[in-house]
C-alpha cells in the first residue's frame, strides 16, 4: 500500500517508534529511524522487511538537529510522505518540586520537536498533495494524572497541534491526526512499574496489575504493534478524510 512512499519516525529505535516503523514498512514505505542507543539492530530489523531503510541521530530537543534530519531524509529518499512524531521523554514531581531543567526538555522533545518537524515536512507535502502526520500524543493528551505536569501539558499541546496543523490543511491531501495511546509497555513504563513494585513490595507482574488496575478497564497494555496497525490504518485511503483526531487507544481509560 506504501510503496515509494517514505515515512520518517522520530523516537524509533525500539517500544512505540519501532513498532510503527515496522508496521509502515511492511505496507512497503522506506523508513527513516531516529532515536538514542542502539540503531544497529532495530536498522536491520527494518531492512529485513525488504525496504531500504536510514537512521539519523538527531537530538530532538534542538531545533537545528531536527532541520539537518529533515534535510538528511531528503536528500536520501527524496522526500518525507509520512510523519510520526514519537519522540519523548518523562519525569515524575509534584510541581512545586519540577526541575526547571527537566520542565523544558520535556516540554523541548514531547511537543516543540512535532512543531519544528511538521513545519519542516509541509511544503514537500502540499506540493505533492498527499501527506500523513500522525503525532504520538497519550491518554495524557486528553487527561491528567497528578506528578506528570510537564508530559501532560506537551501532550495536551500535541493533541491542539494536531487540530491546527490539520485545520491549516483540511482542504488538501495532507491529513494530520493524534494517537492517545493509554499504558504501552514501553521502557519509561517499565521504569514506572519498577518502582511501583520497589515501593509496594510486589513482583514485577503484581506491579503491572496495579498499574493497570488504576487506569485501564481492559486490564491488558496496548502493544507497539497494535499502534502501528492505527498508523496504517491511517495512511490508507479509509484516512482519507480522517483529520484533527485524537484517537485514543486505551482499554477503556477514558469511558470511565
Amino acid at each position: 500500500m506504501l510503496q515509494g512512499k517514505t515515512a520518517l519516525v522520530t523516537g524509533s529505535t525500539s517500544g512505540i517508534g519501532l513498532g510503527i516503523a515496522k508496521a509502515l514498512a511492511k505496507q512497503g514505505a522506506h523508513i527513516v529511524l531516529n532515536g538514542f542507543g542502539d540503531f544497529a539492530g532495530p536498522k536491520a530489523e527494518i531492512a529485513a522487511l525488504g525496504v531500504k531503510v536510514a537512521y539519523h541521530g538527531a537530538d530532538m530537543s534542538k531545533a537545528s538537529d531536527i532541520e539537518s534530519m529533515m534535510k538528511f531524509a531528503a536528500d536520501t529518499f527524496g522526500q518525507v510522505d509520512i510523519l510520526v512524531n514519537n519522540a519523548g521523554i518523562q519525569h515524575v514531581a509534584k510541581i512545586e518540586d519540577f526541575p526547571v531543567e527537566r520542565w523544558d526538555a520535556i516540554i523541548a522533545i514531547n511537543l516543540s520537536s512535532a512543531f519544528h518537524a511538521t513545519r519542516l515536512a509541509l511544503p514537500a507535502m502540499k506540493a505533492a498533495n498527499w501527506g500523513r502526520i500522525i503525532n504520538i500524543a497519550s491518554i495524557h493528551g486528553l487527561v491528567g494524572s497528578a506528578e506528570k505536569s510537564a508530559y501532560v501539558a506537551a501532550k495536551h499541546g500535541v493533541v491542539g497541534l494536531t487540530k491546527v496543523t490539520a485545520l491549516e490543511n483540511a482542504t488538501t491531501g495532507v491529513t494530520c491526526n493524534a494517537i492517545c495511546p493509554g499504558w504501552v509497555l514501553t521502557p519509561l513504563v517499565q521504569k514506572q512499574v519498577d518502582a511501583k513494585a520497589v515501593a509496594m513490595g510486589l513482583s514485577n507482574e503484581e506491579a503491572k496489575k496495579v498499574l493497570l488496575q488504576e487506569k485501564e478497564p481492559s486490564m491488558q497494555f496496548t502493544t507497539p504493534e497494535e499502534l502501528g496497525e492505527l498508523a496504517v490504518f491511517f495512511c490508507s485511503a479509509a484516512g482519507n478524510n480522517v483529520r484533527g483526531a485524537a484517537w485514543n487507544m486505551d482499554g477503556g481509560w477514558t469511558a470511565q
